[in-house]
């Protein structure tokens, strides 16, 4: 599995970083542009239909800061060293561009029903490039990568987070993960956006308060692993697969996290409400750089500042690290506020990857009544139950590969859509030069 993994990433990696480098120049570099970015985020529009656009933000900001936020930062320094950390960084620059144009698009190609908005690449895959059946696919892909793969990594790091300590089996913390998200996944999709919308800006804070409080404790290090992350990173010691496997794994877990160029943001951002398709895509970029700089640095310092080198484990997850990082920095109370953690950005993902499978789940099946909604929510709920025994090393190369099968899939079609986001670009920056006037 891991010779198919890193073949798959491979061809992933650089299709991501081709594509992220065109859009950049194409698009003047807008990605770039914070004035705009924050601007757009103010002007969005506040109509009741569909959602709100930071509603969308927070729906994907929740898919995406979940336990890879925590677990997979860890597991890429326990893999790849510290200089993984300057490979995420540069990865997040790099590849936001394709997040910028991948939910433009779904809002050009956004479907309007009764009074909700829908949409994402099955959408623009097949309404923009005419590939019904590799549409079909792409949806068929991302609600498995979600339902059976996201989702069920959440699980699996909460039940064997609460295991480490305390003496539960981890199939009762799976029955009581499983139950709970039933209870939020039922409310539909504007419950879950509202449900996202609060609890994403609190474990935001919260999760950087924490941070903050443990780089100023540990202000003398910083100096020291800031120069390692850089050294490390080009550490031509190892030169060949040894290095190019630190940038693979770097750029793996970046994008795991941030999940920009896999589309699957752009599935939120097809339920938004906004008066133009270039300014969701705007709003977006700031989730990537908010999850990329701000919440999985706070894990690289949170671990770095511990006495993480000296560990080995087995059947690794990340959680473990991450977990072991806090315990030193906080003692007892780390414990606590890792399974704040843990709760809050688990459910986020859980809710939001339901939302994601919903979606496409529709895109699917036409007429997909509240009968086989209720059916997904239970099939969702009951692998959630199971995956909290599995093992989490399955998993985590399970949900890699599905991954870069979706961003293959997702830059192959966001590519061959270019035309249609330069000209919604060239109208968007002639209406900015008017309103200026």
């Amino acid at each position: 599995m891991s010779e198919i993994n890193n073949l798959l990433w491979s061809i992933a990696t650089i299709l991501l970083l081709g594509s992220g480098i065109y859009f950049s120049y194409k698009l003047d570099f807008l990605h770039l542009n914070f004035k705009r970015i924050f601007k757009s985020f103010m002007d969005s529009s506040k109509e009741k239909n569909g959602i709100s656009p930071f509603q969308s933000l927070a729906v994907a900001l929740g898919g995406c800061i979940g336990v890879g936020s925590l677990a997979g930062i860890a597991l890429a320094i326990y893999k790849g060293g510290v200089g993984t950390i300057f490979w995420i960084w540069l990865s997040c620059l790099l590849v936001v561009p394709n997040s910028l144009v991948e939910n433009t698009l779904a809002i050009i190609y956004q479907k309007k029903i009764k009074n909700e908005y829908i949409g994402g690449p099955s959408y623009y895959i097949k309404n923009g490039l005419g590939y019904k059946k590799l549409s079909l696919f792409y949806a068929l892909l991302v609600t498995f990568t979600y339902i059976f793969g996201y989702l069920t990594i959440q699980s699996n790091t909460i039940a064997k987070s609460f295991t480490n300590v305390f003496q539960i089996p981890s199939i009762v913390i799976g029955l009581i993960v499983g139950i709970l998200s039933f209870l939020i996944i039922r409310k539909g999709i504007k419950g879950i956006a509202k449900f996202s919308s609060v609890l994403v800006p609190l474990m935001g804070f919260v999760y950087l308060l924490v941070a903050m409080l443990i780089v100023f404790k540990n202000l003398n290090m910083l100096p020291s692993l800031l120069i390692s992350i850089f050294k490390e990173a080009f550490n031509f010691s190892s030169f060949g697969w040894g290095l190019f496997s630190v940038i693979l794994i770097g750029i793996q877990r970046g994008i795991f996290s941030s999940e920009a160029g896999t589309g699957t943001a752009a599935i939120a951002s097809g339920s938004s409400n906004i008066d133009s398709p270039i300014k969701q895509g705007l709003i977006q970029t700031l989730g990537i750089y908010f999850i990329t700089f701000i919440i999985c640095t706070s894990t690289a310092f949170i671990i770095l500042m511990s006495d993480y080198s000296p560990l080995n484990y087995t059947d690794v997850n990340g959680i473990e690290i991450t977990q072991n990082a806090l315990r030193y920095h906080f003692g007892d109370i780390g414990n606590i506020i890792l399974y704040f953690c843990i709760i809050a950005f688990s459910f986020s993902t859980i809710v939001s990857g339901y939302f994601y499978g919903e979606t496409n789940m529709k895109f699917i099946f036409k007429k997909m009544n509240q009968r086989y909604v209720l059916i997904l929510q239970i099939v969702t709920c009951l692998l959630l139950i199971i995956s909290s025994v599995v093992s989490p090393t399955f998993l985590w190369n399970f949900v890699d590969i599905l991954t870069a099968l979706l961003v293959i899939i997702n830059v192959f079609s966001i590519f061959s859509l270019r035309k249609d986001v330069i000209i919604e670009y060239i109208s968007f920056k002639r209406k900015c030069n008017n309103d200026r006037k």
